[in-house]
């Protein structure tokens, strides 16, 4: 059963603890897989790893799936589940706000000038493009 996108989601990994380190996975979510050295890595990892496929899964209009309970999972030896909890409206705004690369193509007369002058080109862009939509920053219109 899916539900709707919410703000906190609260899903069961599995920690694998091997001799090389710590292979972490989601039951409830295929492909969402990460590890890390040790048990701080593999938590900070394990919350990246979910944050970010729950992100890309809402960015695909995916349905996600209910949570299993943590009791539910069973598990082998050197395997315990861990409960990884998000919160995602600042991982929303970190993806909105990260730099996207897009090329252009202007003449080369203007591209000398620009150069000439030291102008930034990114900065110069969002200023621009700014004042063409008329917005002063991402969630208020001026």
């Amino acid at each position: 059963m899916s539900i709707k996108v919410r703000d906190r989601y609260v899903f069961p990994a599995i920690f694998d603890y091997a001799d090389d380190g710590i292979s972490v996975c989601f039951p409830d979510l295929p492909g969402a897989i990460t590890c890390g050295d040790n048990d701080e890595e593999a938590l900070y990892m394990a919350k990246d790893c979910l944050a970010l496929h729950l992100y890309g899964m809402e960015e695909d209009g995916d349905d996600i799936p209910e949570a299993s309970r943590a009791a539910e999972i069973i598990t082998e030896p050197g395997q315990v589940v861990v409960l990884i909890d998000i919160w995602m409206p600042p991982i929303r705004d970190n993806m909105a706000e990260r730099a996207v690369k897009k090329t252009l193509t202007i003449p080369k007369w203007l591209d000398d000038m620009a150069a000439e002058n030291k102008v930034n080109y990114s900065h110069i862009l969002q200023n621009a493009l700014k004042d063409y939509l008329g917005v002063s920053d991402r969630k208020r219109p001026r």
